[in-house]
């Protein structure tokens, strides 16, 4: 199984729609299989193009921090599976998901409002 996770300096990254990459992990049970990094400079905020991305790379599933709706709809009409509002050390995180550990916090970035910690931007949080 594959599952991709928004990399900030080795860190899941809390806004997925500004995330410059992604690391994709290749699982095998619970232990990481393979790795690799991939650029999304370019697809920032194109739902559709990131969709399109991680399924050309066979991801299966999402794991993110913060996420618009409209995101996630994009992601899910592509069979993607989302995970939302983990943290922490991106390695950590795919081996507490490839355990069982990890539920989705159900955390959505709607616009124009703050989220604690995690968002601090204006309209158009993705």
């Amino acid at each position: 199984m594959k599952i991709a996770l928004p990399n900030d300096r080795g860190r899941v990254n809390q806004h997925f729609g500004r995330s410059e990459e992604f690391v994709i992990f290749e699982m095998s049970g619970q232990e990481i299989k393979g790795r690799e990094t991939i650029s999304t400079v370019t697809l920032q905020h194109n739902h559709e193009g990131l969709a399109e991305l991680f399924k050309s790379k066979g991801v299966e599933v999402l794991i993110l921090g913060g996420v618009g709706p409209r995101a996630i709809q994009a992601l899910q009409q592509y069979g993607l599976r989302v995970i939302t509002g983990a943290s922490g050390n991106v390695e950590e995180v795919a081996r507490a998901y490839a355990r069982g550990e990890l539920v989705s916090q159900g955390i959505i970035c709607n616009h124009g409002h703050g989220h604690g910690n995690h968002c601090h931007h204006g309209p158009g949080c993705s």
